[in-house]
């Protein structure tokens, strides 16, 4: 009986001593799941891996972050992806502004056409007040976002014709993502806009059953879309793609606080190295990446500031309706940090 009163009590000593964190500690996950669309051989997976491997040296293993790429946790739908996220199917995800439009309608705000002339512009909205807005809307929607990454400036390709005007547009099968904002946007345009996923895009361009797609240029370069009949890219910059480092909240809430610095530090860090990548072969005068696509025989149309407002005009109807689905407030806040940004 002594021994037994003696073995309770060291327990409980033991307990008393042990700190909420090391407690913490014991709840924590073997593997973490860290969905991603694209992989390690784009911007947006290598953002994935960079922060994964930030969080895993920083944390001295502690938190072990396992990457699945290719939506392969929600059946090949990336627009599951957000719901997937808030329901605990997946743990953490570096994720689409567009492709989670759909659960959280202010993240289109990114897809309105035109709206982001330039990088300045992207990074006034992003890593303003606005951005700010959209990290509490998201907090709100039942995610904890840490940091902003950039999947890219969309362009236009296809298998026919050089685009120039939206007269060239007409009756083409563009593949676009699974979002009603996109729909309007190229059908404003007279074009054929079809959903489909990543997955299925490739082979449809590559048998003609699709004409053409919209993506970043370092990922028309990555998935070698030249190869699939893409022979004719447009410049046009009509919407640009940022992206999303957030955590599930009961994963969050299960970290201790200095975890959650880490995890939160490391998603900031990884995020920049991100955009400078996605960014990588665009931002010089000359503009290599460009040189390296047309050296692969495709055909890089530039427009002119006048054959660019022709897209605007055609398209300004669709933004003036989805101004007041997103929000007027947030969309004029955006436009007025865009019209002040250095």
């Amino acid at each position: 009986m002594k021994l037994r009163t003696f073995l309770t009590s060291a327990v409980a000593a033991a307990l008393a001593f042990t700190t909420p964190a090391a407690l913490a500690q014991t709840a924590y996950k073997s593997e973490y799941r860290m969905s991603l669309v694209l992989g390690t051989a784009f911007p947006w997976g290598k953002g994935g891996e960079l922060w994964a491997n930030k969080v895993r040296e920083r944390t001295n293993g502690r938190i072990n972050i396992k990457l699945y790429p290719g939506v392969s946790l929600i059946q090949g739908d990336q627009t599951r992806e957000f719901s997937a996220l808030r329901q605990g199917v997946i743990d953490m995800a570096v994720g689409s502004t567009i492709n989670w439009s759909p659960q959280v309608k202010q993240l289109n705000l990114f897809s309105l056409p035109f709206l982001f002339p330039d990088y300045a512009a992207v990074d006034a909205v992003t890593q303003g007040d606005v951005g700010k807005q959209i990290f509490a809307t998201l907090d709100k929607a039942g995610v904890v976002p840490l940091a902003w990454g950039e999947n890219g400036y969309r362009e236009i390709s296809n298998s026919k014709v050089a685009i120039k005007s939206p007269a060239d547009l007409k009756g083409l099968k563009i593949r676009v993502v699974g979002s009603p904002l996109f729909l309007d946007t190229f059908t404003a345009l007279g074009a054929n806009p079809t959903q489909m996923s990543w997955a299925d895009a490739q082979p449809a361009f590559a048998s003609g059953a699709v004409d053409g797609q919209e993506n970043p240029i370092a990922v028309y370069q990555a998935a070698k879309l030249h190869t699939v009949a893409q022979k004719h890219i447009t410049m046009w910059g009509y919407v640009n793609d940022p992206l999303i480092f957030v955590v599930n909240k009961d994963i969050w809430n299960s970290w201790t606080p200095a975890d959650r610095e880490i995890v939160k530090q490391a998603a900031i860090d990884a995020g920049k190295e991100e955009i400078a990548i996605a960014r990588k072969g665009m931002v010089e005068a000359d503009k290599p990446l460009l040189k390296e696509i047309a050296a692969n025989g495709v055909t890089v149309t530039q427009l002119s500031a006048a054959e660019r407002e022709a897209f605007v005009k055609a398209t300004r109807p669709v933004y003036d309706k989805w101004k007041n689905q997103i929000g007027a407030d947030l969309v004029t806040a955006a436009e007025k940090a865009i019209a002040a940004r250095k």
